[in-house]
Parts: structure tokens; C-alpha cells; sequence
């Protein structure tokens, strides 16, 4: 267990989880002991987790002066921590009232700063502070839980200035998305990971100076990102939003189904969108209520090209082909629902991804851009320039199902075994489709007016003759076959790339 001094003689530990980029991890309470964290449902297997203990917590040393407990001098700890890493930029991570804390490390050292993730941050020192009625409307969201009425009326003795630590336990179910062995035995943990005298002075009776924190975090130069539970009542995605508003550069991110501890509600959900903020490589963009991630390549000022993976891909399939198309073009490649760091709802279909390709070329702008799309992507490109035809400039479809009935139908798939990087239940929903496609996706083929090219390999288990005709359905549409099985532009790079520049892309 590392320990360092920091500004005033006091030792405070932290703990190393993980490997990769260090993230500095603040814990709320106020003052909890930042073992609570875990490894953020999964975080650490992208980023090392530095959990600060901060002060008279968990294994850091009790301070001699108490009035250190403040959270804005805690700042200083947080400062001390970083130089002590040898960052000379940080990411630093705050969660509830350490998401205050981390504000106010970035207001004051916005030049040691990289990025900032709040998650389900408090909002009281940004002069944004939950209401009461905050409150009864997440606990609303809660009703037909089988503990509601018992913790409604916990709730409403602490409203009513009645907070005895009955009630306060009384009101736990409402902080997770799920009420279950987990979530209680974590609960259970809190009051001996918490110091309530240091949380009693964390915040100081005479407030703090809330106008000049606020006014250096709307001028903050760094990327932020802040993250509210669905069922949270402090924050409410409202009041973070709120909060988001702050800053220049923020992304807000609600979390389906979570509370107050998003990485125990919902881990593959928040490790995905943390994930994504954190990696440089990798953009955001809410689409219909999705949201979906991206990388990009090239300059922004040239022609645009968008890239659509296959079932189970995402956009790091590109990388390759975006690389060599990056030098004449602007290239988004995006992870559809259901795969990479975008989100996982659960429900999937070709409509859907259509959806998700016309929202985001709406949300980027980018009307009339060159569609290129593999196998599912294909599909769903086909089902968009069918639908929007003056949205799509060119349409480049490689090795997708021409959308008739599967013979023999496919059977019932089976989950391999391990973690996937994408959701197992897009199998079975795309799977229903290709046996039974709706009839209209072939039968407006003709109302395609972009210039077309599709794309066969020559190896692939597609069938090649239902993808020449397919081509010829489409006005203006040809075919080409490359020598490669169903992964074209993997299996045979360079005859892809010279497909597309005989097309007039590249």
C-alpha cells in the first residue's frame, strides 16, 4: 500500500488497482474510506484506479488539525497526490461529494488537469443543491419496489427534520438501481468506512466561495464528463445536467437503471461510457436517445466518409481501411448499439441500427456522406439510403445479406462461453430477421438514388449471385467481387481499397 505526505506533514495511502493510465479516484461519503470503490465494476481492466484515502479515512492518517477536513483544503491533497504520481496532467475521477471536490481541484488547478469524470456528483458547493423534491421524485421512480413504503417513510422523517440513523439506513434501497444481496452488503459497509467527524466538516459552516469556483470552471480547458443514475435523487439527472452546463467541454451521460453507485447498478454500461471519454481516440454523440461512440480519422475539412461495422464488430474493424482513406477523406467509423463503447439497450434489429446511422449522421452533419457498410452495417446503409435517399451521397455495401429468406432458416444460436465485446442478445434478434426478412427492404431497392457499389467476397458464405442481384435492383448500382471470404476489407485490403478507388472513393 503506497503512502505519500502530502502539504502539511500528514501521511494518506492509496491503492493501485488495475493497469494502464493512471486515474486518480476520489471517494464521497463525505470522507468514506475509497475501498467502496472496488475496481469500478470493471474500469480497471482500461485504466490503473488510484483510490485515494483521503485524510483520517480507510488507511490514510488521522490529520492534527481538523479544520484540514475541509473540502477545499482537501484540494491540496488531491494536488499533492498528482505531483506525487509524477503526472504532470491527471485524470482525475470524483464520485457524489467528491464529485464537488474534484470541481473545485479543477477551478483551482485547471492547468494539472487532463480531464474530469464526475460521477452522480454532488452539486450544493455549484450553487445547484438538490431539493427535497429531487428526492420524492427519484423515490417515485421506485414505487413498485416491494421496500417502497418502508423507505418512502424513512424519507419522509428525514425531510421532516427527523434524520436519526434509523431513518438514514431506512433510505438506502433508494441509492441502488438494485435492492439486492450485493447492493445491501454494500451498504452494510458504509458507516465503518465512514469518518463522521471529518464529514462533518467537510463542508464549512461559513460556505465557501461558490461564484469564483463556478466562474474558473466555465472557463475550464479541459474535457468533462459528468454521469447521473437514472433513480439518483442527489444529483437527479436534471440537477447534472445542470451541473454539465457549467462547463465548456462536457458530456452528460444518464445511466439506465442506476442509482447512486452506477458501477455496481450497471457495470458494462459505466465502464463503457467512461471508457470512451477517457480514451482519446474515441468521441460521443447522443443519437435517439442512444449513445453511440466513434473514432475518427483524417482532416475535418475534407469529404466525408462513414464507416459501419458488421454483427459483433465495431469501429476498431476499421482502422486499417480508415487509415489509408484518411488521407483524401474525413472518416467516422461508430460502434452501433449493442457493440463496443456504445450503449447496450437490449433491443436490436436492422430498423434500430438504420436509426442509429441516420441519427448520427444528423447529429454530425454529415448529409450527403459516402456510407460505407459491412455485412450488418450493409444492411442497415441499405435500409437508409431506401428511407432518407437525398441523406446518402455514395453507397459502398460489402458482403451484406441481401435480406431473402434464409433456406435452410438458421437455428438457434449459442452463446460462447467468456466476456463478449458486444451484446450475445443481438444474435438471436438479427438472426430472426435473416430468416425472415420484412419483404419491403428488397422491394425498395429501386428507390435508392445514391451511386452505389456492393461488394462481394468471392469466398464469403453469402450468397455472391443474390448480391449481383441485389446491384442490379438499384439504379445506377454494379457489383464487384474481391477475392476474400465475408470480411472483404480484412481478408484483402488492398483489392477493397482499389474497389472503392475504381468507385471514386479513396
Amino acid at each position: 500500500m503506497p503512502i505519500f505526505s502530502t502539504y502539511d506533514g500528514t501521511e494518506l495511502a492509496y491503492h493501485l488497482v488495475g493497469e494502464g493510465e493512471p486515474l486518480i479516484c476520489l471517494p464521497g461519503g463525505p470522507m468514506r474510506a475509497a475501498r467502496y470503490f472496488g475496481d469500478l465494476g470493471g474500469l480497471s481492466r482500461v485504466r490503473q484506479l488510484v483510490l485515494l484515502d483521503l485524510r483520517g479515512t480507510g488507511d490514510s492518517a488521522v490529520p492534527q488539525d481538523p479544520s484540514t477536513y475541509r473540502i477545499d483544503r482537501l484540494v491540496e491533497d488531491v494536488e499533492a497526490l498528482r505531483a506525487h504520481l509524477g503526472l504532470e496532467r491527471a485524470d482525475v475521477l470524483g464520485h457524489s461529494a467528491a464529485g464537488e471536490l474534484a470541481a473545485l481541484y479543477a477551478a483551482k488547478y485547471p492547468q494539472r488537469l487532463r480531464s474530469l469524470t464526475l460521477v452522480t456528483p454532488a452539486t450544493g458547493t455549484l450553487g445547484l443543491p438538490a431539493t427535497d423534491q429531487d428526492r420524492r421524485d427519484a423515490a417515485a421512480l421506485r414505487a413498485h419496489e416491494p421496500w417502497y413504503a418502508e423507505a418512502r417513510a424513512a424519507l419522509e422523517e428525514i425531510q421532516a427534520g427527523r434524520a436519526t440513523p434509523e431513518a438514514w439506513a431506512g433510505i438506502r434501497p433508494f441509492t441502488y438501481g438494485r435492492w439486492d444481496a450485493a447492493a445491501q452488503a454494500h451498504a452494510a459497509e458504509s458507516p465503518a468506512q465512514r469518518n463522521a467527524l471529518a464529514g462533518s466538516l467537510y463542508y464549512p459552516e461559513g460556505g465557501l466561495d461558490t461564484a469564483a469556483a463556478i466562474a474558473a470552471l466555465r472557463e475550464l480547458p479541459v474535457p468533462v464528463l459528468v454521469l447521473a443514475g437514472e433513480y439518483d435523487g442527489g444529483p437527479s439527472p436534471d440537477r447534472a445536467a445542470e451541473l454539465a452546463a457549467l462547463f465548456p467541454h462536457a458530456e452528460f451521460v444518464v445511466q439506465r437503471g442506476a442509482a447512486h453507485f452506477p458501477w455496481l447498478d450497471g457495470p458494462g454500461a459505466f465502464v463503457r461510457a467512461v471508457a470512451a471519454f477517457l480514451d482519446p481516440g474515441v468521441s460521443s454523440v447522443q443519437a435517439g436517445g442512444i449513445r453511440l461512440a466513434y473514432r475518427t480519422w483524417g482532416d475535418p475539412s475534407a469529404p466525408p466518409v462513414v464507416l459501419a461495422h458488421g454483427r459483433g464488430g465495431s469501429s476498431l474493424d476499421w482502422t486499417g481501411i480508415a487509415e489509408e482513406l484518411a488521407a483524401r477523406h474525413r472518416v467516422y467509423a461508430l460502434d452501433f448499439r449493442g457493440h463496443g463503447l456504445s450503449d447496450w439497450p437490449g433491443r436490436y434489429s436492422f430498423e434500430f441500427f438504420r436509426d442509429d446511422l441516420h441519427a448520427f449522421l444528423e447529429a454530425r452533419n454529415l448529409s450527403g456522406a459516402t456510407v460505407i457498410g459491412h455485412s450488418m452495417g450493409g444492411a442497415a446503409a441499405l435500409l437508409l439510403a431506401e428511407r432518407h435517399p437525398a441523406l446518402v451521397g455514395a453507397l459502398v455495401i460489402e458482403d451484406a445479406p441481401a435480406l431473402l429468406p434464409l433456406d435452410p432458416p438458421r437455428p438457434p444460436a449459442e452463446r460462447p462461453p467468456g466476456e463478449l465485446g458486444f451484446d450475445w442478445q443481438v444474435v438471436p434478434s438479427i438472426d430472426a430477421q435473416l430468416n425472415a426478412p420484412d419483404p419491403a427492404a428488397r422491394e425498395c431497392l429501386g428507390e435508392i438514388t445514391a451511386p452505389a457499389l456492393v461488394v462481394g467476397g468471392s469466398r464469403s458464405h453469402i450468397d455472391q449471385e443474390q448480391l449481383e442481384w441485389m446491384a442490379r435492383q438499384i439504379p445506377g448500382g454494379q457489383f464487384t467481387s474481391v477475392d476474400a471470404g465475408h470480411l472483404v476489407h480484412a481478408d484483402n485490403p488492398k483489392a477493397f481499397l482499389a474497389a472503392l478507388r475504381s468507385f471514386g472513393v479513396g
